[in-house]
């Protein structure tokens, strides 16, 4: 009876011992089977661009407002009331159209006026010259005294005087007559009409705004830089590196919003004689042409400055660029195939690219896609050779039938 508990207690030991055996040689034959898989993992494929040294320019990017060369609120010179409009709101005129017109009839009255005072004096300044004449032949003969000639030639001198003083009204009143109508003194796009027929408008310091004009063919972009770009430009300009805004021009390149880049272009051909103390900042003032009507004044610009002359860098793409904390860096391709880390100071955007200011040397080959496959430096990839810049192709996946 106490041989069988002896021999079950052995059988499940013996069990027991053989399962465990057989779950050690699972174990080590799955990891032997995955450190087999892992060491035939092929290196991870990239896109490997030598980096691109050529001369270029920096530009330097600033916010500014476009505003009209040339505006002006169109105000009446005579008073009266507005007898017609003659433009349509939103138009473009010329310079000398007729915009509005002031009912001219109490104008055309006081000039009739001063063209019969006119003639009043003329005709008094005639007879003046001729009593001034006669009297001068009978004070030869000693017929009158000389203090009566000296009275008839005062007479006629005043006459004459008097008749310069009608032709002075004359033209006053001539030129107020032409005031009724009101002319556009630019050419550019009329706004709306402020006051319409019927409506009485006055002259002088509380003239009335008739409506707003605007001039197109050019235009001017407002913007401000800051005291450090302003004193290195200045720097650059002296030492010949660069033109100076008070010279030649400076090119700028302009964007508003919605457009890609910044396709039209001009040139800085003011700026101010002052720093501001408030802000820190001096205006600029850029003239573009505006021949396509591109540009209305009030408009959001995008301006982009020359800010240097040309020099050799080195740029690389973009996506390129890994940023660890407060530091970039990149991975380049070394002759081994292995992909080693480089610390770097990048500066602006050139032309599509990074410049990088240092901690790249001219044969570095740069990781440029793929780079995300990269866990360690040292880690070998299979690099693709690419041109720094040139579009990725990515491949589309054939449908199978």
């Amino acid at each position: 009876m106490n041989a069988f508990p002896l021999l079950s207690a052995r059988v499940r030991r013996t069990t027991a011992l053989g399962v465990m055996l057989a779950l050690s040689v699972a174990v080590m034959a799955g990891c032997v089977g995955q450190a087999s898989e892992n060491a035939q993992m092929p290196p991870p494929a990239v896109s490997a661009a030598p980096v691109l040294v050529k001369q270029i320019s920096q530009w330097d990017d600033f916010s500014g407002r476009v505003e009209a060369v040339e505006s002006v609120d169109l105000r009446p010179r005579v008073s009266g009331y507005i007898d017609r409009v003659n433009y349509t709101e939103g138009q473009e005129v010329r310079k000398g159209d007729v915009l509005f017109t002031i009912d001219s009839r109490s104008y055309r009255a006081e000039l009739a006026r001063a063209q019969a005072d006119l003639a009043r004096a003329r005709s008094q300044a005639d007879l003046g010259r001729s009593e001034a004449a006669r009297a001068k032949k009978l004070s030869d003969l000693q017929a009158i005294s000389t203090e009566s000639y000296e009275q008839r030639r005062s007479a006629a001198a005043e006459a004459q005087a008097n008749v310069a003083a009608a032709q002075a009204a004359v033209d006053a009143a001539r030129l107020n007559l032409e005031f009724t109508q009101v002319r556009a003194p630019i050419s550019g796009r009329a706004g709306r009409a402020l006051v319409t027929a019927g409506n009485l408008v006055s002259a002088g310091d509380s003239a009335s705004v008739l409506t707003t004009l605007v001039a197109l063919d050019k235009m001017h972009v407002h913007f401000d830089t800051d005291e450090r770009t302003f004193l290195h430009y200045a720097e650059l300009a002296r030492k010949g590196e660069r033109p100076s805004e008070n010279g030649a021009g400076v090119p700028v390149q302009i964007g508003l919003v919605g457009e890609e880049g910044f396709p039209h272009s001009g040139v800085v051909d003011f700026l101010d004689n002052q720093v501001d103390p408030t802000t820190g900042t001096i205006r600029a003032r850029a003239l573009l042409d505006n021949a396509d009507r591109a540009f209305t004044p009030g408009l959001f610009a995008r301006v982009r400055v020359l800010g240097s002359g040309e020099f050799n860098a080195i740029l690389i793409d973009d996506k390129a660029v890994l940023t660890d904390q407060d530091r970039k860096y990149v991975y380049v391709v070394d002759a081994k195939g292995t992909a080693q880390r480089k610390d770097v100071q990048v500066g602006r955007m050139a032309d599509g690219l990074r410049i990088v200011e240092s901690g790249l040397a001219r044969n570095d080959r740069v990781i440029v896609s793929g780079v995300q496959k990269v866990f360690f430096p040292g880690m070998p990839v299979d690099a693709k050779a690419v041109v720094m810049g040139a579009p990725e192709v990515v491949s589309q996946p054939v449908a199978m039938k």
